[in-house]
């Protein structure tokens, strides 16, 4: 856990400053778009160690925390690309895709290759428990989403983006699509 005032906020990191020390701390846009320069935040931290290099991870609860870990349990996964994948789904998609074993979505979604989120699936299904309800329709309106968007014009991280932002309890690949775009047009303006 770290404490302190944020010193400031770049792309990709925040500069946290406690007890005189400025710490670079990685962390999600969400988490990002979240801090204020001069204000206080606590953040729930992964020190990475690598060599010569000892990078800090943030995030704002616990639960992200623990799926960055777990996803830096399967091999091909470093801490890059366990806080990218943070970055794009949300922490109940992210476990209710691997609890469903849906390594399509992980693919769609989330932007990593096929075998790679195939190994994700495989190591960290049983780890990250039971399904949600509804898991399996909000993962396939989601994929449905994602493919009407992008036939709209729409990026891929546009619409991954959005569709992070739709409430979990629109389960409907319409409705889901529906607030997606409600959600791209209200940035707009």
């Amino acid at each position: 856990m770290l404490e302190g005032k944020v010193a400031a906020v770049r792309a990709g990191f925040a500069i946290i400053s406690a007890s005189g020390v400025g710490y670079k701390v990685f962390a999600t846009r969400e988490l990002l778009l979240k801090l204020r320069p001069d204000q206080e935040a606590s953040l729930w931290t992964h020190l990475a160690v690598r060599e010569a290099i000892l990078d800090l991870y943030g995030f704002s609860t616990e639960e992200e925390l623990k799926v960055f870990e777990l996803l830096l349990i399967v091999s091909g996964i470093g801490p890059k690309s366990a806080l990218a994948i943070l970055d794009i789904a949300s922490v109940e998609t992210l476990k209710s895709a691997i609890s469903a074993g849906n390594a399509t979505y992980l693919t769609k979604v989330s932007g990593i290759g096929r075998k790679t989120a195939e190994k994700i699936v495989l190591e960290l299904r049983e780890k990250v428990g039971a399904s949600q309800e509804g898991t399996a329709a909000s993962l396939h309106g989601d994929e449905e989403a994602l493919e009407a968007m992008r036939a709209l014009g729409y990026t891929q991280a546009e619409a991954r983006d959005a569709l992070r932002n739709v409430p979990s309890e629109i389960e409907k690949s319409s409705e889901r699509l529906r607030e997606a775009l409600r959600l791209l047009g209200s940035h707009k303006k």
